[in-house]
């Protein structure tokens, strides 16, 4: 999906909300309407917050809304937005690979690894954990949602293919560029040199979603899977709730060492703040982005985008001071909402790149087959989620 997103503006120049907005205007707001109410749950920042409780006390919610308020001064500030969240997402993934460097000789147990190779081939599937719980890990395992969507304004940033020809986002305080939406874009002309350019940015492209995306995600989610059934599997009275991460660092305190379990929270407060400040960036680019194309043709793109981030933000503090600051049920709600636009969007992607591209640079049959393999998981997921959450409505409108 990541790499069907990114065909697009590499070929064009434009996000791929841009290319859904040639088949009906307002696709483009559909999503950004979608990914702002997925997203106005701040359930990220309450979730580094209850680590950061662990680690030195202190109100969840007060801690979350500082969170918040430095998330936007950050976003603000940094002269060239994507720089800035790109080094944030740097030491976040450096500190993650130390810890599970060190984790992997002193935490995990021979019996995880003996587990691991059944555990893959025959999975039992955990319906007790209910449709929802399910599908927001689906959603979650990565990226998900609109920040999928969203590739396509960072590799322009970066300026990948037909993206160079697009200025960046950069603060209208610090920043010396003005950035300003692709309203035009079109496809270059396939000649032999242009198709040899292309080859090349595709294959940089896809190398650096395999290594930064792939292989890490995959990494990581397996190892701390791995290192979570070495310490709390079993434990009688583990709630299906953040907290396990609170017994968690007690365990690895008692197994490895007090540092260790020390270190785990802090990286993994860390990690979740830096989550966070990515998806409040990926929030307002994408909605800016959308409003600028379609809507505010005349407004500047950087002063959209800072204006989102701050609205993000104090959207966020109000529902945090308003009570709504368990973070587990905040994430199955936005999780749920980015499992059906994922749904949406993957329809489109497929209808977009087939109908959109010269044939050259089309997506392959098996590109394809994915794409539908996604419409269908997503769809499936977020029909039973529906069904699933409808009959508990209806069992406590009875009751």
């Amino acid at each position: 999906m990541n790499m069907e997103i990114e065909r697009y503006t590499l070929a064009t120049g434009e996000t791929a909300l841009t290319g859904f907005s040639r088949f009906w205007r307002h696709w483009g707001l559909l999503f950004a309407v979608l990914v702002y109410f997925a997203n106005l749950w701040p359930g990220w920042a309450s979730s580094s917050a209850t680590m950061v409780t662990y680690l030195a006390g202190g109100d969840v919610t007060w801690i979350a809304v500082g969170m918040l308020v430095a998330i936007g001064a950050t976003l603000t500030l940094a002269p060239v937005v994507y720089a800035a969240l790109e080094r944030v997402e740097f030491v976040k993934v450096g500190l993650v690979v130390l810890f599970i460097v060190v984790a992997v000789v002193f935490a995990i147990t021979a019996d995880s690894w003996r587990e691991l190779p059944r555990t893959v081939t025959a999975p039992d599937f955990p319906v007790e954990l209910g449709f929802a719980l399910m599908l927001s890990a689906l959603v979650f395992a990565g990226a998900g949602g609109g920040q999928n969507l969203v590739q396509s304004n960072w590799i322009r940033d970066k300026g990948y293919g037909m993206g160079a020809y697009v200025p960046r986002l950069v603060s209208p305080v610090t920043g010396r560029e003005e950035a300003a939406a692709d309203t035009g874009g079109s496809v270059f002309e396939p000649t032999a040199e242009n198709l040899a350019r292309w080859r090349r940015w595709w294959r940089l492209a896809n190398t650096e979603q395999l290594v930064t995306f792939v292989l890490i995600s995959f990494t990581t989610i397996t190892l701390m899977s791995m290192l979570a059934y070495s310490t709390v599997h079993g434990l009688p009275g583990l709630g299906n709730s953040v907290d396990f991460l609170a017994v968690e660092g007690e365990q690895l305190k008692q197994t490895v060492a007090p540092w260790f379990g020390t270190l785990f929270w802090v990286i993994g407060a860390l990690s979740l703040f830096a989550a966070a400040m990515g998806i409040v960036d990926y929030t307002s680019r994408l909605a800016a982005d959308v409003l600028k194309t379609s809507y505010l043709r005349h407004r500047s793109e950087s002063r959209i985008y800072f204006g989102l981030v701050w609205g993000l933000v104090g959207l966020g503090c109000v529902i945090l001071l308003a009570g709504f600051s368990q973070p587990l049920p905040l994430l199955v709600i936005s999780a749920c909402v980015g499992g059906l636009m994922m749904f949406l969007y993957s329809i489109l992607l497929l209808v977009l790149n087939r109908r959109v591209l010269p044939e050259p640079i089309r997506p392959r049959a098996y590109r394809v087959v994915a794409l539908v393999w996604a419409v269908v998981l997503f769809g499936v997921f977020s029909a039973l989620t529906v069904w699933q959450q409808g009959e508990k409505l209806l069992e406590w409108l009875r009751g």
